[in-house]
Protein backbone atom coordinates (compact mmCIF):
# COMPACT_ATOMS: atom_id res chain seq x y z
CA UNK A 1 0.00 0.00 0.00
CA UNK A 2 1.44 3.34 -1.14
CA UNK A 3 1.88 5.39 2.28
CA UNK A 4 3.00 9.07 2.95
CA UNK A 5 7.03 9.28 3.61
CA UNK A 6 7.71 9.34 7.09
CA UNK A 7 9.93 12.15 9.04
CA UNK A 8 12.30 10.82 11.21
CA UNK A 9 13.68 12.11 13.97
CA UNK A 10 17.43 12.18 15.60
CA UNK A 11 18.73 8.77 16.64
CA UNK A 12 20.14 8.66 20.03
CA UNK A 13 23.33 10.12 21.09
CA UNK A 14 22.53 13.40 18.30
CA UNK A 15 22.21 16.90 19.05
CA UNK A 16 18.78 18.12 19.01
CA UNK A 17 18.12 20.58 15.62
CA UNK A 18 18.35 23.75 15.92
CA UNK A 19 14.95 25.20 14.55
CA UNK A 20 16.98 28.13 13.30
CA UNK A 21 19.25 26.27 11.21
CA UNK A 22 16.74 23.70 10.06
CA UNK A 23 14.79 26.92 8.59
CA UNK A 24 18.14 28.58 7.17
CA UNK A 25 19.20 25.09 5.52
CA UNK A 26 15.48 24.54 4.01
CA UNK A 27 15.52 27.97 2.81
CA UNK A 28 19.13 27.94 0.98
CA UNK A 29 19.91 25.48 -2.25
CA UNK A 30 22.52 23.32 -1.04
CA UNK A 31 24.76 24.57 -4.39
CA UNK A 32 24.35 28.17 -3.06
CA UNK A 33 22.85 29.81 -5.64
CA UNK A 34 19.75 31.54 -4.77
CA UNK A 35 16.61 30.49 -6.86
CA UNK A 36 14.16 32.64 -5.99
CA UNK A 37 11.90 30.35 -5.03
CA UNK A 38 10.63 28.94 -8.14
CA UNK A 39 9.32 26.31 -6.82
CA UNK A 40 5.73 24.50 -6.35
CA UNK A 41 3.21 25.22 -4.11
CA UNK A 42 3.63 22.54 -1.35
CA UNK A 43 7.10 22.72 -1.05
CA UNK A 44 6.46 26.48 -1.06
CA UNK A 45 3.95 25.62 1.71
CA UNK A 46 6.48 23.99 3.56
CA UNK A 47 8.71 27.12 3.71
CA UNK A 48 6.38 28.83 5.09
CA UNK A 49 5.21 26.41 7.98
CA UNK A 50 6.69 27.18 11.04
CA UNK A 51 9.57 24.92 12.68
CA UNK A 52 8.53 25.52 16.03
CA UNK A 53 6.62 26.93 18.71
CA UNK A 54 8.34 29.74 19.27
CA UNK A 55 7.99 31.00 15.75
CA UNK A 56 3.94 29.72 15.95
CA UNK A 57 2.47 33.54 15.52
CA UNK A 58 -1.43 33.80 17.63
CA UNK A 59 -3.55 30.80 19.19
CA UNK A 60 -1.56 32.01 21.89
CA UNK A 61 -3.94 30.28 24.59
CA UNK A 62 -3.49 26.91 22.89
CA UNK A 63 0.50 27.12 21.97
CA UNK A 64 0.83 27.67 26.23
CA UNK A 65 -1.08 24.46 27.10
CA UNK A 66 0.89 22.51 24.62
CA UNK A 67 4.05 23.67 26.13
CA UNK A 68 3.10 22.37 29.38
CA UNK A 69 1.84 19.26 28.04
CA UNK A 70 5.34 18.75 25.82
CA UNK A 71 7.59 19.59 29.15
CA UNK A 72 5.75 17.00 31.13
CA UNK A 73 6.31 14.64 28.36
CA UNK A 74 9.92 15.39 28.29
CA UNK A 75 10.09 15.67 32.13
CA UNK A 76 8.87 11.90 32.25
CA UNK A 77 10.46 10.26 29.57
CA UNK A 78 6.68 9.05 28.22
CA UNK A 79 5.23 9.67 24.85
CA UNK A 80 2.93 12.76 24.18
CA UNK A 81 -0.74 12.14 25.31
CA UNK A 82 -3.36 11.71 22.02
CA UNK A 83 -4.12 14.99 20.85
CA UNK A 84 -7.09 16.19 18.89
CA UNK A 85 -7.22 19.56 17.37
CA UNK A 86 -9.91 20.75 15.63
CA UNK A 87 -11.21 24.22 13.80
CA UNK A 88 -12.03 25.75 10.78
CA UNK A 89 -9.92 24.56 7.71
CA UNK A 90 -6.65 26.54 6.85
CA UNK A 91 -6.11 27.67 10.56
CA UNK A 92 -3.03 25.93 11.44
CA UNK A 93 -4.26 21.86 12.89
CA UNK A 94 -1.58 20.44 10.79
CA UNK A 95 0.91 22.78 11.36
CA UNK A 96 0.98 22.38 15.01
CA UNK A 97 0.62 18.78 14.40
CA UNK A 98 4.28 18.76 12.16
CA UNK A 99 5.75 21.29 14.80
CA UNK A 100 5.12 18.97 18.50
CA UNK A 101 7.40 16.13 16.59
CA UNK A 102 9.89 18.38 16.13
CA UNK A 103 9.87 20.09 19.39
CA UNK A 104 9.96 16.23 21.13
CA UNK A 105 12.95 15.36 18.33
CA UNK A 106 10.26 11.97 17.40
CA UNK A 107 9.79 10.31 13.88
CA UNK A 108 6.25 11.09 12.98
CA UNK A 109 4.01 9.23 9.86
CA UNK A 110 1.37 11.35 7.90
CA UNK A 111 -1.98 9.44 6.97
CA UNK A 112 -6.06 10.77 6.73
CA UNK A 113 -8.98 9.91 7.46
CA UNK A 114 -10.13 8.83 4.04
CA UNK A 115 -7.03 6.72 3.04
CA UNK A 116 -8.08 4.15 5.26
CA UNK A 117 -10.31 2.32 4.07
CA UNK A 118 -10.10 -0.69 6.10
CA UNK A 119 -8.16 -1.76 8.90
CA UNK A 120 -4.83 -3.24 6.76
CA UNK A 121 -4.59 0.00 5.66
CA UNK A 122 -3.83 1.10 9.38
CA UNK A 123 -1.82 -1.85 10.44
CA UNK A 124 1.66 -0.39 8.90
CA UNK A 125 1.33 2.50 10.44
CA UNK A 126 1.20 0.78 13.83
CA UNK A 127 3.27 -1.82 13.50
CA UNK A 128 6.12 0.80 12.20
CA UNK A 129 5.63 3.41 14.78
CA UNK A 130 8.71 3.66 17.42
CA UNK A 131 8.14 5.00 21.06
CA UNK A 132 7.26 8.29 21.52
CA UNK A 133 6.74 8.72 17.95
CA UNK A 134 3.50 10.31 16.00
CA UNK A 135 0.85 9.09 13.94
CA UNK A 136 -1.01 11.89 12.33
CA UNK A 137 -4.45 11.22 10.84
CA UNK A 138 -5.95 14.56 9.18
CA UNK A 139 -9.83 14.46 8.33
CA UNK A 140 -9.96 11.74 11.56
CA UNK A 141 -13.59 11.94 11.26
CA UNK A 142 -13.79 10.81 8.15
CA UNK A 143 -12.23 7.00 9.13
CA UNK A 144 -14.82 4.19 8.45
CA UNK A 145 -16.49 2.77 12.13
CA UNK A 146 -14.00 -0.97 10.94
CA UNK A 147 -10.99 1.27 11.33
CA UNK A 148 -12.30 3.22 13.97
CA UNK A 149 -12.58 0.52 16.08
CA UNK A 150 -9.66 -1.41 15.33
CA UNK A 151 -7.58 2.10 16.93
CA UNK A 152 -9.20 2.06 20.26
CA UNK A 153 -7.02 -0.69 21.78
CA UNK A 154 -3.99 0.66 19.53
CA UNK A 155 -4.83 4.15 21.59
CA UNK A 156 -5.43 2.91 25.05
CA UNK A 157 -4.04 0.03 25.38
CA UNK A 158 -0.81 0.13 22.91
CA UNK A 159 -1.86 -3.44 21.02
CA UNK A 160 -3.96 -4.39 18.39
CA UNK A 161 -6.44 -7.88 17.72
CA UNK A 162 -5.52 -9.76 14.36
CA UNK A 163 -8.18 -12.49 13.99
CA UNK A 164 -6.63 -15.38 11.75
CA UNK A 165 -8.95 -18.09 10.08
CA UNK A 166 -12.52 -18.17 10.33
CA UNK A 167 -15.46 -20.35 12.26
CA UNK A 168 -14.46 -22.33 14.54
CA UNK A 169 -11.03 -22.59 13.34
CA UNK A 170 -10.11 -18.81 13.89
CA UNK A 171 -7.89 -18.06 16.72
CA UNK A 172 -6.72 -13.78 17.69
CA UNK A 173 -3.50 -12.69 17.96
CA UNK A 174 -2.65 -9.83 20.21
CA UNK A 175 0.12 -7.78 18.93
CA UNK A 176 1.89 -5.18 21.59
CA UNK A 177 2.77 -2.06 20.37
CA UNK A 178 5.15 0.70 21.10
CA UNK A 179 3.74 3.21 23.08
CA UNK A 180 3.08 6.31 20.41
CA UNK A 181 1.06 9.33 19.94
CA UNK A 182 -1.99 10.09 17.58
CA UNK A 183 -2.64 13.89 16.81
CA UNK A 184 -5.86 14.13 14.98
CA UNK A 185 -6.96 16.93 12.95
CA UNK A 186 -10.93 17.12 12.02
CA UNK A 187 -12.91 20.59 10.57
CA UNK A 188 -15.96 18.71 11.68
CA UNK A 189 -15.45 17.54 15.45
CA UNK A 190 -19.19 16.77 15.50
CA UNK A 191 -18.86 14.13 13.68
CA UNK A 192 -16.39 11.87 15.59
CA UNK A 193 -18.01 9.13 17.45
CA UNK A 194 -18.07 9.81 21.04
CA UNK A 195 -15.67 6.89 22.13
CA UNK A 196 -13.00 8.06 19.48
CA UNK A 197 -13.30 11.59 20.92
CA UNK A 198 -12.86 10.17 24.63
CA UNK A 199 -9.92 8.58 23.61
CA UNK A 200 -8.55 12.24 23.50
CA UNK A 201 -6.49 13.12 26.90
CA UNK A 202 -6.08 16.42 25.36
CA UNK A 203 -8.49 18.54 23.00
CA UNK A 204 -7.67 22.39 21.40
CA UNK A 205 -9.76 23.78 19.23
CA UNK A 206 -8.05 26.27 17.06
CA UNK A 207 -10.10 29.52 16.02
CA UNK A 208 -10.07 32.36 13.63
CA UNK A 209 -6.81 34.70 14.29
CA UNK A 210 -6.67 38.38 15.21
CA UNK A 211 -5.62 40.69 12.37
CA UNK A 212 -2.31 42.00 14.45
CA UNK A 213 -1.72 38.11 14.24
CA UNK A 214 -1.94 37.48 10.62
CA UNK A 215 -0.27 41.04 9.50
CA UNK A 216 2.38 39.51 11.79
CA UNK A 217 2.15 36.02 9.71
CA UNK A 218 2.17 38.11 6.38
CA UNK A 219 5.56 39.89 7.94
CA UNK A 220 7.44 37.02 8.43
CA UNK A 221 6.66 34.63 5.57
CA UNK A 222 7.26 37.76 3.13
CA UNK A 223 10.70 37.69 4.66
CA UNK A 224 10.81 33.83 4.01
CA UNK A 225 9.33 34.77 0.63
CA UNK A 226 12.31 37.16 0.03
CA UNK A 227 9.95 39.70 -0.86
CA UNK A 228 9.79 43.54 0.41
CA UNK A 229 6.38 44.15 1.83
CA UNK A 230 5.31 47.61 2.71
CA UNK A 231 3.21 47.77 6.07
CA UNK A 232 0.10 49.11 4.22
CA UNK A 233 0.38 46.01 2.12
CA UNK A 234 0.31 43.74 5.08
CA UNK A 235 -2.20 45.82 6.66
CA UNK A 236 -4.65 45.35 3.30
CA UNK A 237 -3.59 41.32 2.89
CA UNK A 238 -4.36 40.69 6.38
CA UNK A 239 -7.68 42.74 6.65
CA UNK A 240 -9.18 40.30 3.45
CA UNK A 241 -7.58 37.07 5.15
CA UNK A 242 -11.03 36.61 6.82
CA UNK A 243 -8.68 35.54 9.99
CA UNK A 244 -7.51 32.50 7.87
CA UNK A 245 -3.36 32.22 7.91
CA UNK A 246 -3.87 30.11 4.68
CA UNK A 247 -5.88 32.54 2.75
CA UNK A 248 -3.47 35.25 3.74
CA UNK A 249 -0.72 33.04 2.43
CA UNK A 250 -2.92 32.85 -1.00
CA UNK A 251 -3.03 36.35 -1.10
CA UNK A 252 0.84 37.07 -0.51
CA UNK A 253 1.53 34.99 -2.97
CA UNK A 254 -0.97 36.61 -5.24
CA UNK A 255 0.36 40.13 -4.91
CA UNK A 256 3.91 38.81 -4.90
CA UNK A 257 2.93 36.85 -8.81
CA UNK A 258 1.24 40.44 -9.43
CA UNK A 259 4.77 42.52 -8.70
CA UNK A 260 7.09 40.19 -10.33
CA UNK A 261 5.12 40.22 -13.33
CA UNK A 262 5.41 43.99 -13.56
CA UNK A 263 8.82 44.05 -12.79
CA UNK A 264 7.71 46.05 -9.70
CA UNK A 265 11.43 45.28 -6.68
CA UNK A 266 8.46 45.84 -3.49
CA UNK A 267 4.78 45.25 -2.90
CA UNK A 268 3.99 48.62 -1.87
CA UNK A 269 0.60 50.01 -0.54
CA UNK A 270 -0.46 51.05 -3.44
CA UNK A 271 0.67 48.06 -5.85
CA UNK A 272 -1.10 45.99 -3.01
CA UNK A 273 -4.29 47.56 -3.85
CA UNK A 274 -3.98 47.04 -7.49
CA UNK A 275 -3.43 43.54 -7.27
CA UNK A 276 -6.40 42.60 -4.59
CA UNK A 277 -8.83 44.86 -6.67
CA UNK A 278 -8.45 42.62 -9.87
CA UNK A 279 -8.63 39.50 -7.32
CA UNK A 280 -12.03 41.18 -6.90
CA UNK A 281 -11.29 40.84 -3.35
CA UNK A 282 -12.95 43.31 -1.22
CA UNK A 283 -11.53 45.52 2.07
CA UNK A 284 -13.52 42.65 4.40
CA UNK A 285 -12.55 39.86 2.57
CA UNK A 286 -15.96 39.28 0.46
CA UNK A 287 -15.29 37.79 -2.61
CA UNK A 288 -17.36 37.78 -5.92
CA UNK A 289 -18.86 34.91 -5.24
CA UNK A 290 -19.82 36.06 -1.83
CA UNK A 291 -21.24 39.76 -3.19
CA UNK A 292 -23.33 37.34 -6.07
CA UNK A 293 -25.09 35.63 -3.03
CA UNK A 294 -26.30 38.74 -1.49
CA UNK A 295 -27.25 40.75 -4.61
CA UNK A 296 -29.34 37.53 -5.09
CA UNK A 297 -30.57 37.45 -1.83
CA UNK A 298 -31.23 41.26 -2.04
CA UNK A 299 -32.39 41.66 -5.91
CA UNK A 300 -34.08 38.16 -6.53
CA UNK A 301 -36.08 37.85 -3.16
CA UNK A 302 -36.53 41.08 -1.62
CA UNK A 303 -34.05 40.40 1.07
CA UNK A 304 -35.51 37.05 2.36
CA UNK A 305 -36.43 35.11 3.70
CA UNK A 306 -35.10 32.56 0.86
CA UNK A 307 -34.34 28.97 0.74
CA UNK A 308 -31.01 27.36 -0.10
CA UNK A 309 -32.09 25.61 -3.19
CA UNK A 310 -33.63 28.93 -4.17
CA UNK A 311 -30.73 31.02 -4.16
CA UNK A 312 -28.80 28.25 -5.52
CA UNK A 313 -30.97 28.10 -8.77
CA UNK A 314 -30.55 31.57 -9.13
CA UNK A 315 -27.26 31.58 -9.17
CA UNK A 316 -26.87 28.29 -11.48
CA UNK A 317 -24.59 27.03 -8.49
CA UNK A 318 -24.59 24.30 -6.40
CA UNK A 319 -26.15 24.56 -2.92
CA UNK A 320 -23.46 22.67 -1.22
CA UNK A 321 -21.13 25.32 -2.34
CA UNK A 322 -22.97 27.63 -1.06
CA UNK A 323 -23.34 26.43 2.42
CA UNK A 324 -19.83 25.19 2.59
CA UNK A 325 -17.55 28.10 0.80
CA UNK A 326 -20.25 30.87 0.65
CA UNK A 327 -22.34 31.35 3.83
CA UNK A 328 -19.78 30.24 6.86
CA UNK A 329 -18.42 33.74 6.42
CA UNK A 330 -21.56 36.15 5.97
CA UNK A 331 -22.65 34.30 8.83
CA UNK A 332 -19.84 35.18 10.75
CA UNK A 333 -19.63 38.69 10.25
CA UNK A 334 -23.16 39.03 10.18
CA UNK A 335 -24.16 40.11 6.77
CA UNK A 336 -26.48 36.64 6.07
CA UNK A 337 -29.30 35.40 8.62
CA UNK A 338 -30.54 31.55 8.66
CA UNK A 339 -34.12 31.70 9.90
CA UNK A 340 -36.68 28.67 10.00
CA UNK A 341 -38.57 29.99 7.15
CA UNK A 342 -35.27 30.58 5.09
CA UNK A 343 -32.11 32.98 4.79
CA UNK A 344 -32.26 36.42 5.10
CA UNK A 345 -29.91 39.40 4.07
CA UNK A 346 -29.31 42.04 7.07
CA UNK A 347 -28.96 45.76 7.55
CA UNK A 348 -25.36 45.73 8.11
CA UNK A 349 -24.69 43.63 4.33
CA UNK A 350 -27.28 46.08 2.59
CA UNK A 351 -25.08 48.98 4.19
CA UNK A 352 -21.17 47.69 3.38
CA UNK A 353 -22.70 46.64 -0.52
CA UNK A 354 -24.99 49.83 -1.05
CA UNK A 355 -27.87 47.96 -1.48
CA UNK A 356 -31.25 48.95 -0.91
CA UNK A 357 -34.81 47.03 -0.39
CA UNK A 358 -37.76 47.91 -2.16
CA UNK A 359 -40.10 48.73 0.19
CA UNK A 360 -43.32 46.86 0.82
CA UNK A 361 -46.17 48.77 -0.10
CA UNK A 362 -48.57 50.49 2.80
CA UNK A 363 -51.97 50.64 1.01
CA UNK A 364 -54.25 48.40 1.79
CA UNK A 365 -55.12 45.66 -0.24
CA UNK A 366 -58.16 46.53 -2.59
CA UNK A 367 -61.33 44.35 -2.99
CA UNK A 368 -61.15 41.62 -5.09
CA UNK A 369 -65.08 42.11 -5.88
CA UNK A 370 -66.09 45.70 -6.38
Amino acid sequence: MPRDPVLRGPEPGDEPPDPSESARSRAEPADGIDDGFDLDDDRLDDRLRPLSLDEVVGQTKVVDRLRIVLEAARLRGDPLSHLLLDGPPGIGKTTLAMVLPRELGVDVQITSGPSLTAPKDLLPYLTNASRGSVLFIDEIHRLPPTVEEFIYPAMEDFRIDITLGEGLNARTINMPLEPFTVIGATTRSGMLTAPLRDRFVNREHLDFYDVDDVIEIIRRNAKKLKTELEEGAAVAIARRSRGVPRKANNLLRWTRDFADAGRHPAITDALAAEALEMLEVDPIGLDSLDRKYLQALAGVFGGGPAGMQAIAHSMNIAGETIEDEVEPFLLRVGFVQRTPRGRMITAAALSHLGLTLDGESDQSQGQLFD
